[in-house]
């Protein structure tokens, strides 16, 4: 390896340095059986945050208008998360998804497909709670609240 495609390799990042010498990484989701596209393949980032975001405007709704006094922000917070958690237990341990998902056409499944059973969904949604679990990735858009309870989140 000469100089230039030393520091070529530096700069493009450790992804792109491996595939320069030869290792075949695939796709997101190729891993865990998933089609690279359409229904049933790994949602993307975008998709995700915005699901989320959905979420958590409807959870600071609800807080700030059933379960607080309108004069303490502090509470509508704490009591935003409450709400968030015990939602994404009774929906996605349900149904599978959330409001935000739903609408956004995402689904949380098993790794080995079919319905996250109540328990792996309850461990997933503390996790998403505690939020750094939830920021840590491996190569196929899993957040460590994912792989520890054996879930994906995919396109429906």
């Amino acid at each position: 390896m000469d100089k230039r495609q030393a520091i070529g390799s530096w700069l493009s990042g450790p992804r792109a340095a491996a595939e320069d010498m030869g290792v075949d990484f695939g796709y997101r989701g190729e891993r865990l059986g998933l089609p690279e596209t359409g229904p049933g393949s790994v949602a993307r980032f975008g998709r995700r945050l915005a699901a989320i975001a959905v979420d958590w405007v409807l959870c600071n709704v609800i807080a700030y208008g059933l379960l607080t006094d309108r004069g303490d922000p502090a509470a509508v917070s704490d009591w935003a998360l409450a709400v968030f958690v015990v939602m994404s237990l009774m929906t996605v341990g349900t149904l599978g998804f959330t409001p935000g998902k739903r609408l956004l056409g995402l689904r949380v499944v098993a790794v080995g497909g079919g319905r996250l059973t109540f328990p792996r969904a309850a461990l997933r949604t503390v996790l998403l709670g505690l939020a750094v679990p939830a920021l840590i990735w491996d190569r196929d858009m899993r957040g460590m609240h994912d792989r520890l309870a054996g879930a994906v989140e995919v396109r429906a």
